[in-house]
């Protein structure tokens, strides 16, 4: 049973797009970037960005039945390679015993205040069985 999440981001209907699909067992949660979503700010610091985009994806995922412990892959997006680091120490906080397979790319990204745009897949497993 397909699902759509969204955050009523105004970017979602703009762009045509959902925050998260939910697909069976599947949630698929699409590039989420800074912006803090209740103000529509975008705060000028990577950290502070990095963890805009993972409490938006913690509330997509949970709206669509999921939790941060069912995300099997990550893909991180940064615009200079001097926020590797400092980005690694926020989602090694948010990952680090979930260890989601990931890949880190360094990019532009759709507009200039945009430092950081984080995307992750879930896949609902049995909690007790693995």
């Amino acid at each position: 049973m397909r699902r759509l999440v969204s955050t009523g981001s105004p970017f979602e209907k703009t762009a045509g797009y959902s925050r998260a699909v939910v697909d069976g067992p599947w949630c698929f949660v699409s590039g989420t970037t800074g912006y803090d979503y209740a103000t529509m700010q975008m705060p000028p610091g990577v950290e502070e960005q990095a963890r805009n985009c993972l409490a938006t994806i913690r509330a997509a995922l949970e709206e669509g039945g999921f939790a941060m412990e069912d995300v099997v892959r990550a893909h991180y997006y940064v615009t200079d390679r001097a926020y590797v680091d400092r980005v690694f120490a926020i989602v090694g906080e948010a990952f680090g015993d979930i260890r989601p397979a990931a890949t880190l790319v360094v990019c532009k990204l759709a507009r200039p205040e945009m430092k950081i745009e984080i995307e992750v897949t879930a896949l609902k497993r049995d909690r007790e069985g693995g």
